[in-house]
Formats: structure tokens, C-alpha cells, sequence
């Protein structure tokens, strides 16, 4: 069998290059396999139950911290081992950019694949980010914090899914150092006909500093003026002050909000009563104030991980029950996704013209339906640490959406959604939603797997024959 090496610049190559249609293909399997983790049973190979727990090994002699994920799939075999630079300041002129490399194997364990991984781990963190991002409604002021590979893969795959929605990308920093300026140069200067063909040309980007004068004010305003907020620093204490987004006026613009920096217990970048306030219950009544729909949770990309390493999660008290999987929503996105809203461009209402927050029949929350169906329903075996942390809620739900879908799937026309179902997929479209990662071995698998395929397709990398 052979074997696929692909240094960093040939996976630079591959990804920069992305057509429209092959980035899509490749968000297309990170949902299929994170769907799979949140909803499948023992014996489907990247359920959460398959998947074996990463080992973190921290050096005061080198300062550094080292990953070990290993993941399994239908797909094959992954382990990546990587080793990060802990900063002095969280937004330090210091890349944090964690350096190792990944092996892919076949399910029988013949290694088919060995990637550099510097580029691949924000870009396979990026893609996932991307399944929510592609469904919003308004796309168009992107307020990123930090200036590393994370945010520039956050912003990049932004104008490639989204680039004619894009008017303005703002980039907020500790310092105006060498990595804002060679965030910013590496953005502006694409290619004129890739901006052409990705829609985004005319885009305007914008940096601010921690230490200019003005900077709570002009923090302020882009915050507010953002409709997705992207956060890739590792930060130990809040990025912002939670009244700019928790007050009558800061919860009136409809939100996306990626927390992807802070990866330990210790670190935080969102404030916990932004948190608190997405999951907080809203009774029925006349709301005086019109504020931007809430979900009543927070998403993840896995339970476990985020209880385990998030610190917002952590320090807000969360339960496992206001928290839903990301792939426990990519069943709503496959049958309720709508590309004549996703691909709009919304410069006609104002942002103040939300609707109150969402409150589905009997005054439920999104969590509510999600996982009120057929709690005594027969399910799969999990093992005992996972019903522990779902308390036997969040699954259940979704594998009774995920027969519905099953049973939907043989026909072409699309089926008229009943109310609660348009409800949730109005929240993911339009609502405040906020999403917290802290990584996962799968969601390198299923992206080294896709970079090897379109090597292999472009001639890209070394291939070593009869390995």
C-alpha cells in the first residue's frame, strides 16, 4: 500500500487552493463524522463511545504543552501528537500554533497517510466552525479576536463559503505586532482573481489594538456591529466586558459566537454571563425590549471534552443538560437547511428589528425539544461514562430525530416542517448561538483522510510506494 507525506506547504497548497465544491465536500464529511460521534451507538466506529480519550503531557523545561489524540472512524485510524509553546501573555507576539504531525491508518492498521500538522489542526478547527457559520442568515461584519493560524482559517474559510455576503472583517489583538501585520498582509493580499471568483473584493479589513487610546470604544462598536464573533486566543480571563453583549441594546443583533482559543480549565475567553444568558429560560409573556432569539443552550463539539477542558463551560456552572453536540444539530441542518437564506445578504433590516427570544410551545427551550421525545425509548448501549455526563437526555433525543431523518431519506421532495422544528432551525440560522471547541482526534482524521484523497488527485506531497 502506499503512503501519502505532505509537508506544510503541500498542505498549504491543497487548502488555500480549495474549489467552492471540495471545501463543501470536506465540510460535508466533518458533519457526517461529528453527527455519527454525537448520535451513533458502539457499534458505529466514530461514535463518542469509540473514540479513545487524548493525553496532555505539559514540560517546564521546554514550556510547552503535548497532545497525544488518537480517533477511529469507518474512514480508518488516526493519531496525532503535537506540542504547543505556552505563552507569557495570552495575545503575545509568540506563535502558540501547536507543531507535530499526523498518521493516518486503514481500519486493519496500514498506514496510508503522515501529514505535518500546523496548518491542518486550525484548519480542521476552522471547517468545523464552518458547519454553523454556512446556515446563518447574515454573514456580513466578522469581529475576530487574535491573530494566529485559527483566526486566519476562521476568516479565510468565512469568505471562501461566504465572501459576497462579507462586507467587513474587523481583527482585534493585544498589539499591533508582526502577527497582525502578517495577518492582515496575508489577507489582503489574495490573489485579485480568487477575491473575484470567492465574491469578496471589496471586503474591507480593519485592526485594533489593546493599547491604542480609543480601544474601549472602538471595542465596543465592533462587538456590537459583529454578526459572527470569532475568539482564537488563549486566554485566561475574559476577552470583553459581558455588558457589551448582555445589555438591552447588546442583545438586540442576532450572533454567532465561536469560542475555539482557550483549550484548559484555567483559560476563558467568553464571560459566563454571556453563557448564562443563552441558556437562561425565558418564560411566555410580553417582552417590553426586542432582543435576538436565545436557544436556552450552548453548542459544543463534544460533551466530554468541554466538560473536562473548557473553561467557560466550567466557571459558568453549565449542566449537561443546556448543552447540545454540534452533531446532534447536523441532522436539522440536513433537513431544514434553506440556501436561499443561508446565501443572503441582509442589508435592509436593521439591526435592532430581532424578534424576542425564541419560545416554542408550552414555553420551551430549544433544549426542551430536543430531548423531550421518547425519553423510554429503546436506545443503544452507552457506556456508563456517557450516560453519566448526558444523564441519558441528549442522545435519546437525538436518535429519535436521527430515525426521522433515516425515514425521510428515500424521498426527493422536501417535507413541510412542523412548528417546533422550524423554530430550532430559525435559532440556527438567525438566533444567538454560541459554539465552544476544544478539539477533537476525529475531526483530524476525517480532514488528513480528505487532504490525502485530493493529494493524490492534484499530485501533491511524496508518495512512498509498497510501505
Amino acid at each position: 500500500m502506499s503512503l501519502t507525506i505532505l509537508s506544510d506547504s503541500n498542505v498549504k497548497d491543497i487548502i488555500e487552493n480549495l474549489a467552492y465544491g471540495e471545501l463543501k465536500e470536506m465540510q460535508e464529511s466533518m458533519s457526517k463524522a461529528l453527527h455519527e460521534y454525537a448520535t451513533g451507538n458502539q457499534g458505529d466506529d466514530a461514535c463518542a463511545d469509540q473514540q479513545p480519550g487524548r493525553t496532555v503531557m505539559s514540560s517546564a523545561k521546554y514550556n510547552t504543552t503535548s497532545l497525544f489524540m488518537p480517533s477511529r472512524s469507518s474512514r480508518g485510524i488516526g493519531m496525532k501528537g503535537s506540542s504547543s509553546q505556552i505563552p507569557l501573555l495570552c495575545w503575545s507576539d509568540t506563535s502558540t500554533a501547536p507543531q507535530g504531525a499526523l498518521t493516518l491508518m486503514t481500519p486493519f492498521g496500514q498506514p496510508f497517510g503522515f501529514i505535518n500538522a500546523e496548518e491542518l489542526t486550525a484548519f480542521r478547527t476552522a471547517l468545523a466552525s464552518s458547519i454553523l457559520l454556512s446556515r446563518r442568515t447574515k454573514v456580513k461584519t466578522l469581529t475576530v479576536f487574535g491573530a494566529g493560524k485559527q483566526a486566519y482559517w476562521h476568516i479565510r474559510l468565512a469568505l471562501k463559503l461566504r465572501g459576497p455576503t462579507v462586507r467587513t472583517v474587523y481583527i482585534i489583538n493585544r498589539e499591533f505586532n508582526d502577527r497582525l501585520r502578517d495577518l492582515l498582509k496575508s489577507l489582503v493580499s489574495v490573489d485579485p482573481d480568487i477575491k473575484i471568483a470567492e465574491g469578496w473584493w471589496d471586503t474591507k479589513f480593519a485592526a485594533l489594538a489593546s493599547n491604542y487610546g480609543e480601544y474601549a470604544r472602538m471595542e465596543k462598536e465592533q462587538i456590537r456591529a459583529a454578526d459572527v464573533i470569532i475568539c482564537t486566543t488563549p486566554s485566561t480571563e475574559p476577552l470583553f466586558d459581558e455588558k457589551i453583549l448582555t445589555s438591552t441594546e447588546g442583545r438586540r443583533r442576532p450572533r454567532l459566537i465561536i469560542a475555539i482559543g482557550s483549550y484548559t480549565k484555567d483559560m476563558i475567553e467568553l464571560p459566563k454571563e454571556i453563557l448564562l444568558q443563552a441558556v437562561k429560560i425565558h418564560g411566555g409573556g410580553h417582552h417590553f425590549h426586542k432582543h435576538a432569539e436565545e436557544g436556552g443552550v450552548v453548542v459544543v463539539d463534544t460533551l466530554d471534552g468541554c466538560f473536562d477542558k473548557s473553561g467557560e463551560i466550567i466557571q459558568a456552572g453549565l449542566t449537561p443538560k443546556q448543552i447540545v453536540e454540534l452533531g446532534e444539530l447536523v441532522m436539522l441542518e440536513e433537513l431544514h437547511n434553506t440556501p436561499e437564506a443561508s446565501s443572503a445578504i441582509d442589508d435592509s433590516q436593521d439591526s435592532t428589528e430581532t424578534s424576542s427570544p425564541l419560545e416554542m410551545s408550552g414555553g420551551k427551550s430549544i433544549a426542551h425539544a430536543l430531548r423531550e421525545n421518547s425519553w423510554e425509548s429503546e436506545a443503544s448501549p452507552k457506556s456508563p461514562s456517557r450516560k453519566s455526563s448526558f444523564s441519558g437526555i441528549s442522545r435519546r433525543a437525538s436518535l429519535v430525530f436521527r430515525k426521522r431523518a433515516e425515514s425521510s431519506s428515500s424521498s426527493t421532495q422536501v417535507k413541510k416542517q412542523d412548528p417546533e422544528q422550524d423554530q430550532m432551525s430559525r435559532w440556527l440560522s438567525g438566533g444567538n448561538v454560541i459554539y465552544k471547541s476544544v478539539g477533537l482526534g476525529l475531526m483530524d482524521l476525517v480532514a488528513g483522510t480528505d487532504l490525502v484523497r485530493l493529494a493524490k488527485e492534484k499530485g501533491v506531497g511524496v508518495t512512498v510506494e509498497g510501505f
